[in-house]
């Protein structure tokens, strides 16, 4: 990524989660989107709304739509929201071949059309999609990331300063494992200005804040019945493609490919990251307790199981 130029963000999948990342995108003036989806007319509508938007909101970047890949060419970031809801009646091995076959064909485009991006994986099963996404492009695996710690920890961090009556400016967290019900959100690593939310509140308010943090999702989707959320997950995914854009040196949790770091090899889970032009530029590996440690290593067998489970479908 050059200095000096606009940069450009591919965006696909133009539902819910996509089309809010490619606004909040364009809201940031990180570069002009591209939105891309197989269903003709709507990544194009959405597009031009998005575009039509920018007087009012103050942004000059462009958004289009398209069902060719090839105008995906030259991004800089790619952002993967692109497969299939879990719907009733449909098995995690159901959602899993379903989704493995589109990740599939996602990734065989990018890698012609886009090469030298850095991808980000939003599709469930997050960490799963991400490991097929790291094999199918045959990129260094720092250009293959995927987004959930950011998600997790924003819900964190929304729920320790409703709790307290603070700034959610205040508020730093830091949740690990993969995304799901075996996330592991760290307590002792969540502050407030600081000052670590153990000290702030009993331990029967941090257990609460950290079993609602891992149901999170269900919450949400507990509410709208009909739907997931997407505000949180689109800006998330839009935060991680800041960091990459601006070349930050942020450190954010992302699913990241481990070889060693917290005893685990060879899979993607949920760890600290320093994000910068080049993706993954660094693992950061904090100081865990035991029952930490544990929990983590319980999450990543999680994906390992969904991983196994894409060979076993000949996804893999």
């Amino acid at each position: 990524m050059s200095a000096g130029r606009k940069f450009k963000i591919a965006c696909i999948g133009a539902g819910n989660v996509g089309a809010t990342a490619a606004q909040y995108c364009l809201e940031m003036e990180l570069g002009d989107v591209v939105l891309t989806d197989i269903a003709e007319g709507v990544p194009q509508g959405k597009a031009l709304d998005l575009s039509e938007t920018g007087p009012v909101r103050g942004y000059s970047c462009m958004a289009t739509g398209t069902n060719d890949y090839k105008d995906i060419a030259g991004a800089d970031v790619c952002i993967v929201t692109a497969g299939l809801p879990r719907k009733p009646g449909m098995t995690r091995l159901d959602l899993l071949g379903k989704n493995g076959n589109i990740i599939t064909d996602v990734c065989k485009n990018i890698a012609e059309h886009a090469p030298d991006s850095v991808v980000i994986i939003v599709t469930n099963p997050l960490d799963v999609m991400t490991y097929l996404a790291f094999t199918k492009l045959g990129f260094p695996p720092e250009r293959v990331v995927g987004m959930a710690g950011v998600l997790d920890s924003a819900r964190m961090r929304s729920f320790v300063a409703m709790e307290l009556g603070v700034s959610m400016k205040n508020v730093d967290t830091m949740v690990l494992g993969s995304h799901g019900d075996d996330m592991v959100p760290l307590p002792d690593y969540t502050t407030v200005s600081g000052i670590p939310i153990t000290k702030l509140l009993p331990q029967d308010k941090v257990d609460a804040i950290v079993q609602r943090t891992r149901k999170g999702g269900g919450e949400i989707v507990a509410l709208l019945k009909t739907g997931s959320a997407y505000y949180a997950p689109g800006a998330s995914a839009a935060r991680m493609a800041q960091a990459i854009i601006r070349d930050e040196k942020q450190i954010l949790p992302c699913a990241a490919h481990l070889t060693g770091q917290y005893g685990l090899d060879g899979v993607y889970a949920g760890v600290p990251c320093m994000l910068g032009k080049d993706g993954v530029e660094n693992i950061i590996e904090l100081e865990l307790t035991d029952d930490q440690r544990t929990a983590l290593h319980t999450s990543s067998e999680e994906v390992q199981k969904g991983i196994d489970e894409l060979k076993e479908l000949g996804v893999l």
